[in-house]
């Protein structure tokens, strides 16, 4: 019989393309065509990523101001503020059925993804933490940290089955080589734009090449995520 797991690996990728490859490995899992997918991926061309909803607007002001400094825009389903894209940034989405014998927590979504985010630093001998980051741009209680620096976002998302149950999007985006002050300067150009009060601060985000000796291949930190993902699943 088939496996009914799937890894898919994009080091470079259009945003809006992976989003909409996304959205139909979504639709394979909330249908039982597929247990897993494991979607691992970089953003080809700097894109600013807005939650959807009325809170944000995709304004004709906005596209034009983010294209004057290089930036396209999109928006997702997930996540609770704007999120720069990049290559540089690593992103995963871990698409799954949540078991029917245990009721959907979202604390206990989050710290299962930590833990496998956890065991991808060990092994390349990181220290990190789970904390919020004030002054980070989208900020949560499950980001990971680096000596109180930011260096993953991490984001959940609920989908019931027609059939009955839950499919878990769970995300996070991982800052392996970037500007940090180029970094959010859209995000501070968004909340300008669309009047919203969050001071975001460089300094407290941090790069993983920033501590460590070697700076390994993306392959290879793909390869390492997968690798964290297949211990967790034991």
């Amino acid at each position: 019989m088939a496996s009914k797991n799937k890894l898919i690996r994009y080091p470079s990728i259009e945003v809006q393309a992976l989003f909409e490859k996304e959205q139909a490995l979504i639709e394979q899992v909330k249908a039982s065509q597929l247990d897993q997918v494991l979607l691992l991926w970089q953003a080809k061309v700097p894109t600013l990523v807005l939650p959807a909803g009325n809170k944000w607007s995709l304004s004709d002001e906005l596209v034009q101001s983010l294209a004057q400094t290089g930036w396209a825009l999109t928006a997702r389903k997930t996540g609770g503020a704007p999120v720069p894209q990049l290559l540089g940034i690593i992103n995963l989405s871990h698409i799954y059925h949540w078991p029917d014998d245990l009721p959907y927590d979202i604390k206990t979504a989050y710290l299962n993804l930590c833990g496998v985010l956890k065991t991808f630093f060990q092994s390349i001998g990181v220290t990190v933490e789970v904390h919020a980051t004030p002054g980070s741009y989208c900020d949560g209680d499950y980001n990971l940290n680096i000596a109180g620096q930011k260096i993953v976002g991490t984001a959940q998302r609920v989908l019931l089955k027609k059939q009955g149950g839950k499919v878990v999007l769970s995300q996070a985006c991982i800052i392996i080589d970037a500007d940090v002050e180029k970094l959010v300067e859209p995000v501070k150009l968004c909340n300008q734009i669309c009047h919203h009060s969050a001071q975001i601060e460089a300094n407290v985000h941090t790069t993983l090449y920033s501590h460590m000796d070697e700076r390994p291949s993306v392959e290879v930190l793909f390869r390492q995520l997968t690798e964290a993902f297949l211990y967790h699943s034991k």
